[in-house]
Parts: structure tokens; sequence; C-alpha cells
């Protein structure tokens, strides 16, 4: 891979990680909430090899709290968090990650 090449992906995994950064504070604002450890355990990070982009919570209730529709949440807080936030966002996603493309190419 010569130095231009490696350049657009280090710049195409900078955007994805500033993506997945943005639909993490997006989805910490629809994670259910009650001491906040669910909202604690998010983390943002990017495979560079793969150019993959990814968004997770990290304890043992977070898939049943996103994948149970019939949970009561507070006003605001909703299952299936994380997947709507990532669906609400895409474009601002693309849009990040355009950006820093378009920075390496100047």
């Amino acid at each position: 891979m010569g130095p231009v090449a490696r350049e657009l992906r280090q710049a195409a995994a900078r955007g994805l990680y500033l993506g997945a950064e943005h639909v993490l504070a997006v989805s910490n604002d629809r994670v259910p909430l009650d001491e906040a450890t669910l909202q604690a355990s998010g983390t943002a990070s990017v495979d560079e090899p793969s150019l993959t982009g990814m968004v997770s919570y990290d304890t043992p209730y977070a898939v049943p709290q996103h994948e149970r529709l019939d949970y009561r949440h507070a006003p605001g807080r909703e299952a299936k968090y994380l997947e709507t936030s990532l669906n609400a966002e895409r474009e601002a996603v693309l849009a990040l990650v355009a950006a820093q493309l378009r920075r390496a190419l100047r």
C-alpha cells in the first residue's frame, strides 16, 4: 500500500471513530437509565484493517435492555437505543468520514 492510500485509510478510520463516538453520544441520551452503569459502559472503537466502526455496551443486561420491547423506561429512554441512534445518525456519520477524507486530500 502506497503512502497516499495509507493516509486515506487512516483518515477513513479517524472518521469512523468520530462517527462511532457521535453515535455513542446520541445513544447515551436514549439508553435506559437507572444508576447509569449501562450508560457508563458504552465505548466506541474502530478496527482499522477492516475499516469497521463499533459501538458497544458492556453489561450483562445490555442486550436484554436493547432487545426487550416490553421493558418500561423513563421518558426519553428506550429499547433499541443503539439501533435507533445509528439509523438516525447515518448521514452525520457519513459526513464525519467524508470530512476526514477531504482533509487528508488537501
